[in-house]
């Protein structure tokens, strides 16, 4: 893990960004004290939409009867 001042990582932040990137760890330090760690952002999962799993009928947008309209009222 390397180091660098505060100075120093804003004159060569795109370097570090990109040994971040590559999945470097870098530490910036204000007066020998660490304030913060840039680390490689985790890949984000690919989620499914949904959980259950049915068929869509072909009828499903169509007009409800007057006798199932009538049950909503």
């Amino acid at each position: 893990m390397e180091t660098y001042t505060v100075q120093a990582a804003k004159t060569q932040l795109s370097r570090i960004l990109h040994d971040v990137e590559a999945g470097g760890e870098v530490t910036i330090s204000r007066a020998d004290r660490p304030v913060a760690r840039l680390v490689p952002v985790e890949p984000v999962a690919k989620r499914r939409f949904g959980m259950m799993n049915f068929p869509v009928p072909a009828d499903f947008d169509a007009p409800l009867s007057e006798e199932e309209l009538s049950a909503w009222e």
